[in-house]
C-alpha cells in the first residue's frame, strides 16, 4: 500500500490534459524530489508515445487520444517510476516528483542528453557555473565571485568594480554575454568596471580560449556567458530577500527577487541596493610617485560607493514559442582612491579623512539601460532563435578641476562623459538534418553611436557596425565521438568624429612665430575591416574519461581608443595615443582538454598553446608631453603557452578536497617590446580548498565548513612601467547552513565568510591599483542570508 501511495506522489508535478478537437495533450514536468530543480533530459515512455523533459523539466506529448495511458518516466541517478495517467475532457494536475537513486544503475538506454553530456560532446574548453556555486563564492562583484574558477582572474577596481580576465587576456578580448546579448559598456579603459547585477544569475557558462566563431570580434580570448535563468514551473510563485553585510567596508545590501507563472505567461522582478565605505587594507602608508600618503585607519580614502539595480521581464510559453523580454537599469557611483588620480590630492582642500563613506572627488556615475527579448520559434526538425538587444549606457567622470598646460581652470567638474547606444540582433537556426548532425547557422550585427562631453578628451565621438555570418555542424561519429567544425566572416566599420581643444595653446610656426590654435586631436574617418574565423574540435568520451582537442582562429577588430586616441588619462596619469594603421588583431590557438570524473574523484588539465600575428597593446614611449609620459598603442607578434590543472576527491561522505593550479607564459617575439611579457599578466597561482559537511545541529540543516588557501607566487616577468609582484599565501573560510526555525518547506540560507583570514598585506599583480602601491584589501567578516518566500 505504501508503495502505491508513493507512486501517485512521486509522478508528474503540474500535469495536465488539454482538449483540442477529437485529440488531447499530455503536459507535465519532472522535478528532482529533494531538490525541488527541474529534471531535464528524463525519459518519457509511454507504448507508442515518447517525450523528452527540456532545461525547465516540461514536456509534452501530442495528439493523444482519450484513454488510461501508462507511463515510465527514468533518468541516469534516479529511481525510475511508473505512472498511470486517464486521459478526458476535465484538467489533471497529478504532483510528484523522482528520487535520486541510491545505488548504481547497470544499464540504461538513455534517450536524452543531460546538460553536463552534451557540454561533453562539444569540443570547446568550457565550464558551467551554477547557482549553487554563485550563492556559495559570492564576492562584491560578479568578476571576484568567478576568480575562484581556474583560468579567470579579475582586474580589480576597488572593492565594487572589476572586470574579467581569461587566461592572462582582459578587456575587449573577454565578451561578457547576458541574456544571448554582448554587454556593451565603456569596457576599454582599465578603470571601468562591469555594470551586471549578480543577484539573481543562476547559470554561467565560461569558454576559455577563442570564441570568435560563436560570439564575434570581442571574444577572442574567451566568454562569460550569463544564461537565462530557467522559466518557472506553471501555476507557481516564489521570491527570496538577500540581506548582506561586511565589516571591511561597512557595506550593507539588500536584494529582493520575485517570479511567478501561469499557464503561458509568466514574469520576473528583482530590486537591489547597495552601500559601503572606504575599504581597508593592511598597511597605514601608500607610495606614489616618491610621494608618501598616510592612510587614516587604514582606509583607501574615498573608495566608497552605492549601487542600485532593479530588472522586470515578462514571458511566453508554449509548445512552439517562447519569448522573453527584459528591462534592466544598473546605477552606480563610486569614489576613486583620491591619491591615485594625480598629485594635485596634495593641494586639495577636500578633507577626505572627515568620513569613511562620503563619496568625494574624483569619481564617477555610471547609467546602464538594457532591454533584450529572446523569441525562439520551434519547428519540425529546427528550431529558430532571435535575440534582439538595445543599450544605454552613460558614464560621467568627475575631478577636481584644475589648470594643465594651456587648458585654463574648468567652471565644473565633468572631466570626462561617455554616452554609447548600442543596438543588436542575433539570428540562429538551429537544426538536425539526420541524426548524426546538428548545425547552426546565424547572423550577428550590432550598431554603436557614442557621444563625448566634458573638459577632458581622451578618445572622439565615433559609430561602430559590426555583421557576422557564421555556420557550424556538429558530427557525431559514433555515441562517444563528436567533430565540432565551423567558419564565420566579420566585417566592421568605425567612423570617428573630428575633435578640437575649447582652449587655444601656443604653437610655434616655420617661421619661428607662434600662434594660438584650438588643437585637432581626432579627425574625421572611416575605417573598415573584415576576417575570416574558423574553428575544429574533437570530443571522444572514454567511459569516465572525456578528451577534447580543439583549433581555432579568431579575429578582433580594433577599437576607438587604439585607433584614435589622443588626449591625457589623469586616471593612469599618462597621456595616450591611438594609432589609426592598427591592423585587426589575429589569434591561432590550439586548446585540449582532458578530463576523468568517478564518484569519488575528479582530475582534468587544460593546456593550451597561442599565437597572436599583430596583438595590440599600449607602448609607453621616451617621449613626454608636457610632463607626462606619452603611451602609444602598437602591435606584435606574441607567443602564449599555459593552462589549468584541477583534481577533486570526496574523502568520506563528510570530507571534500578541491585542487587546481593555473599558468601563463607570454612572451612578445616582435615590436619595441621584443622579449616582453605582456602587461597584467597573471603569475602562477594554486588554489587549495576543504569542503566538511557536518551533522545536523538544532535548528541547523546542511552545516559546512570551507577553507580556501590560495598560494601564489611572485611575478618578476613585467612589462614597465609596472613592478614586480611579491609571490603571497591567503586564507579565506566560510560557514553555510540552512535555518528552518520556522519549519518551513523552504528553510533559510545563512553564510558567514572570513577573508583574508590573517589581515595578510599583499599585492595582486592585476589590480588597477596595484600600479601605484596599493595591496589588497584586508580582513572581511561578511554574512548573507537568503530568505525564500
Amino acid at each position: 500500500m505504501f508503495k502505491n501511495i508513493l507512486s501517485i506522489w512521486l509522478s508528474f508535478s503540474l500535469c495536465s490534459i488539454a482538449f483540442a478537437q477529437d485529440s488531447y495533450q499530455i503536459k507535465g514536468s519532472v522535478l528532482n524530489f529533494k531538490t525541488l530543480q527541474p529534471i531535464e533530459g528524463a525519459n518519457i515512455i509511454g507504448e507508442n508515445l515518447f517525450s523528452i523533459s527540456s532545461e525547465t523539466g516540461e514536456f509534452s506529448i501530442n495528439n493523444v487520444d482519450q484513454g488510461t495511458y501508462t507511463f515510465k518516466i527514468s533518468h541516469v541517478g534516479f529511481d525510475a517510476e511508473t505512472v498511470t495517467v486517464q486521459v478526458k475532457s476535465a484538467k489533471i494536475s497529478i504532483p510528484v516528483y523522482l528520487k535520486e537513486s541510491s545505488t548504481l544503475l547497470e544499464e540504461i538506454k538513455v534517450l536524452g542528453k543531460s546538460k553536463g553530456r552534451k557540454n561533453k560532446e562539444i569540443s570547446f574548453v568550457s565550464q558551467t557555473v551554477s547557482k549553487e556555486f554563485l550563492n556559495n563564492n559570492r564576492e562584491n562583484s560578479l568578476m571576484q565571485t568567478l576568480s575562484k574558477i581556474p583560468g579567470v582572474s579579475t582586474i580589480n577596481i576597488g572593492s565594487g568594480q572589476s572586470k574579467p580576465v581569461i587566461r592572462g587576456l582582459g578587456f575587449n578580448r573577454v565578451a561578457v554575454v547576458q541574456n544571448g546579448i554582448k554587454h556593451e559598456a565603456q569596457q576599454w579603459g582599465n578603470d571601468h568596471g562591469l555594470e551586471i547585477d549578480q543577484q539573481g544569475i543562476e547559470n554561467i557558462q565560461i569558454i576559455k580560449g577563442p570564441a570568435s566563431l560563436l560570439y564575434g570580434s570581442d571574444a577572442i580570448a574567451g566568454v562569460v556567458d550569463i544564461q537565462p535563468n530557467k522559466i518557472p514551473l506553471e501555476n507557481t510563485f516564489k521570491g527570496e530577500v538577500n540581506i548582506l553585510g561586511e565589516t571591511n567596508n561597512d557595506l550593507v545590501g539588500i536584494s529582493t527577487g520575485i517570479e511567478s507563472r501561469k499557464e503561458h505567461w509568466f514574469y520576473r522582478a528583482r530590486l537591489t541596493y547597495r552601500d559601503y565605505g572606504d575599504y581597508k587594507v593592511p598597511t597605514d602608508k601608500i607610495n606614489y610617485e616618491n610621494y608618501i600618503f598616510d592612510l587614516h585607519d587604514n582606509n583607501l580614502r574615498n573608495t566608497a560607493g552605492n549601487e542600485a539595480n532593479a530588472s522586470v521581464s515578462v514571458g511566453f510559453i508554449d509548445d512552439k514559442i517562447t519569448s522573453e523580454t527584459v528591462f534592466s537599469n544598473v546605477n552606480t557611483k563610486n569614489g576613486f582612491f583620491a591619491n591615485a588620480h594625480g598629485l594635485e590630492v596634495r593641494t586639495s582642500s577636500i578633507d577626505y579623512d572627515a568620513s569613511s563613506r562620503d563619496i568625494d572627488l574624483p569619481f564617477h556615475k555610471v547609467n546602464h539601460f538594457k532591454i533584450t527579448n529572446n523569441t525562439s520559434i520551434k519547428k519540425d526538425n529546427s528550431t529558430l532563435h532571435f535575440d534582439f538587444g538595445y543599450q544605454n549606457n552613460h558614464r560621467e567622470e568627475h575631478s577636481e578641476p584644475v589648470p594643465h598646460g594651456y587648458m585654463p581652470k574648468p567652471s565644473d567638474t565633468k572631466e570626462r562623459v561617455f554616452h554609447k547606444n548600442t543596438y543588436s540582433l542575433n539570428v540562429r537556426d538551429v537544426f538536425k538534418p539526420n541524426n548524426q548532425h546538428d548545425m547552426v547557422v546565424g547572423l550577428n550585427m550590432e550598431y554603436q553611436d557614442n557621444t563625448i562631453d566634458g573638459w577632458g578628451f581622451l578618445i572622439p565621438e565615433y559609430n561602430r557596425f559590426t555583421a557576422g555570418i557564421f555556420g557550424y555542424d556538429q558530427f557525431e561519429i559514433n555515441n562517444n565521438l563528436h567533430v565540432l567544425a565551423g567558419v564565420r566572416y566579420d566585417y566592421g566599420l568605425l567612423d570617428t568624429k573630428t575633435y578640437k581643444d575649447w582652449f587655444p595653446s601656443t604653437v610655434k610656426n616655420n617661421d619661428g612665430s607662434t600662434s594660438s590654435v584650438f588643437l585637432q586631436r581626432a579627425k574625421d574617418k572611416v575605417l573598415n575591416f573584415g576576417n575570416l574565423s574558423a574553428s575544429l574540435g574533437l570530443s571522444y568520451i572514454n567511459n569516465n574519461t572525456t578528451y577534447k582537442v580543439n583549433v581555432g582562429r579568431s579575429f578582433r577588430m580594433p577599437l576607438a581608443n587604439e585607433l584614435a586616441s589622443d588626449g591625457v588619462n589623469y586616471h593612469m596619469y599618462r597621456y595616450e595615443r591611438g594609432n589609426l594603421d592598427l591592423d585587426p588583431e589575429i589569434s591561432y590557438q590550439l586548446d585540449l582538454d582532458i578530463d576523468h570524473t568517478t564518484k569519488w574523484f575528479s582530475v582534468g588539465v587544460s593546456p593550451f598553446v597561442n599565437f597572436f600575428d599583430n596583438y595590440i597593446y599600449l607602448n609607453p614611449t621616451s617621449n613626454y608631453y608636457e610632463t607626462l609620459q606619452i603611451y602609444e598603442y602598437t602591435q606584435a607578434k606574441v607567443f602564449r603557452i599555459g593552462g589549468e590543472f584541477r583534481a577533486n576527491a570526496t574523502l568520506n561522505k563528510n570530507l571534500q578536497v578541491d585542487a587546481s593550479v593555473e599558468y601563463v607564459y607570454s612572451r612578445q617575439t616582435s615590436g619595441p617590446k621584443e622579449g616582453f611579457t605582456l602587461p597584467f599578466s597573471p603569475p602562477l597561482s594554486g588554489l587549495l580548498s576543504a569542503n566538511y559537511q557536518f551533522k545536523e545541529l538544532l535548528f541547523f540543516k546542511k552545516p559546512q565548513l570551507v577553507a580556501d588557501y590560495r598560494i601564489t607566487a611572485s611575478q618578476e616577468e613585467i612589462v614597465p612601467p609596472e613592478e614586480k609582484t611579491a609571490g603571497y599565501q591567503v586564507l579565506n573560510m566560510s560557514f553555510s547552513s540552512e535555518i528552518n526555525v520556522f519549519k518551513k518547506e523552504t528553510p533559510i540560507e545563512m553564510r558567514v565568510k572570513l577573508n583574508n583570514v590573517f589581515n595578510t598585506k599583499y599585492y595582486n599583480h592585476t589590480s588597477f591599483y596595484r600600479l601605484i602601491d596599493v595591496p589588497e584589501a584586508g580582513r572581511n567578516l561578511s554574512l548573507s542570508l537568503t530568505i525564500p518566500f
